[in-house]
C-alpha cells in the first residue's frame, strides 16, 4: 500500500518495499522568505512567486520518509498570582464608552462626484536604480526564450497550487489534477490555503496538504495580462497630512497613478512587471488635492495627502451610510445622541 512522503519538496506517494536510497528528490533545508524572495536554505535558487517556489525541484537524493515531522511546541505562558491579581483589578473595556469623533462640519463636505485630478509623482533615485537593474537582468535572462516555447519538457512541475506531479509524457494530460484553487495565507504563525482553510503551524505539513479542487494539470503559466493582487498597506497622520503607505516593490511609474478629489482617492499601482494593486477609498476627512503628492520608492509607495483643515482624523475611510439614510441625516442623528 502506498504512503505519503513527508520529505520537504517531495510530497509524492511511494511503495515502502520499493523505497531505494535515491528514490526521493527533496530539500534537506528549510524554507527561507526574505525581501519578497522565496527559496530553500539548502540551494541558491530564489523566486518571488509562491507557486514557482513550490515547484523548485529538490537538490538532494535519498529515501522517501513516511515519518510526519512533529508540530512545533509552543511555550507555555504562566502568570504569577501577583500578576493575576493586577489583571483582575484592571477596568474592563465595557466599563467605558468610547466614541470616535465624527467628521467636523467646519468645512462643508464636498460631493464625492467631483472630477478627479491625477496627483503629482515624485520618483526616488532608489526606484530608478532598481528598475534599471531589473531591465538588465531581463535582457540577460535565458529563461524568457524557454517560456516562449510551446514544448513542455520532461520533469516540468505542475503550476497548480498544491499539486506535486511532474510531466512525464502526454499520458499526464489525462490525469486528474488535485490542487488548491485559492492562495496561500500565512497569518499569526498559521499556514493554510484560502480555498479550504485547513490550518497548520508546520510548513512541511502545509506543503503536503492534498488539493481540494479537481481539474487538469497546468504545465505552463497562462499569460493572463496584469494580475490584480492584494498588497499590505497602512496609514498614519500628522497635524497637516494623512500618509498612505503601499508596500509594493519596483512599481512602474509610467503605468501607475493615483487620482483624487476632495473626498475620494483612487489608487492604481503596477509593480513587479505583471502585478496590479487597486484601491478606491472614500476618505473620512477632506483633502487639498493640489497640495497632495505621490512618492514612489523601491520598496513602497507613499501617498501624502494634505488635509484641508488641521484636524484629527478618527480613521482613514468614511463608513458607508446606513440604508435609507443620507450622510447628512446620519450626522444629525449622531449629534442628537450626544
Amino acid at each position: 500500500m502506498s504512503t505519503l512522503c513527508y520529505n520537504r519538496g517531495c510530497g509524492q506517494r511511494f511503495e515502502p518495499e520499493l523505497n531505494g536510497s535515491d528514490s526521493c528528490t527533496h530539500h534537506p533545508g528549510v524554507p527561507v522568505f526574505h525581501d519578497a524572495l522565496k527559496g530553500w536554505s539548502c540551494c541558491r535558487r530564489r523566486t518571488t512567486d509562491f507557486s514557482d517556489f513550490l515547484s523548485i525541484p529538490g537538490c538532494t537524493k535519498g529515501p522517501h520518509s513516511q515519518e510526519k515531522p512533529p508540530e512545533p511546541v509552543k511555550p507555555e505562558v504562566k502568570t504569577s498570582g501577583e500578576k493575576k491579581e493586577l489583571a483582575d483589578t484592571k477596568p474592563k473595556f465595557d466599563e467605558f464608552i468610547i466614541q470616535a469623533p465624527k467628521p467636523l462640519d467646519s468645512i462643508r463636505r464636498p460631493s464625492p462626484d467631483e472630477p478627479f485630478t491625477r496627483l503629482q509623482q515624485k520618483i526616488s533615485a532608489s526606484l530608478k536604480q532598481s528598475l534599471e537593474k531589473l531591465m538588465l537582468s531581463e535582457e540577460r535572462s535565458p529563461e524568457q526564450k524557454e517560456e516562449d516555447s510551446d514544448e513542455v519538457k520532461i520533469g516540468t512541475s505542475c503550476k497548480n497550487g498544491g499539486c506535486t506531479k511532474s510531466f512525464c509524457g502526454s499520458a499526464n494530460d489525462e490525469e486528474t489534477c488535485m490542487y488548491h484553487a485559492g492562495v496561500p495565507i500565512f497569518h499569526e504563525g498559521m499556514k493554510y490555503w484560502s480555498c479550504c482553510k485547513r490550518k497548520t503551524s508546520d510548513f512541511n505539513t502545509f506543503l503536503s496538504q492534498e488539493g481540494c479542487t479537481q481539474g487538469k494539470h497546468l504545465w505552463k503559466k497562462q499569460d493572463m495580462g496584469k494580475k490584480v493582487v492584494p498588497c499590505r498597506f497602512d496609514w498614519h497622520q500628522t497635524g497637516s497630512q494623512v500618509i498612505i503607505s503601499i508596500y509594493a516593490k519596483n512599481c512602474n511609474p509610467e503605468l501607475s497613478f493615483v487620482e483624487a478629489n476632495s473626498t475620494v482617492i483612487d489608487i492604481h499601482i503596477i509593480f513587479e512587471r505583471e502585478r496590479e494593486f487597486e484601491q478606491k477609498i472614500s476618505l473620512w476627512g477632506v483633502i487639498d488635492v493640489s497640495r497632495s503628492i505621490v512618492n514612489m520608492m523601491a520598496a513602497k509607495i507613499e501617498v501624502a495627502m494634505k488635509k484641508a483643515e488641521p484636524m484629527l482624523w478618527a480613521r482613514l475611510d468614511l463608513p458607508p451610510p446606513k440604508s435609507g439614510l443620507t450622510e447628512g441625516d446620519r450626522e444629525m442623528m449622531g449629534s442628537d445622541d450626544e
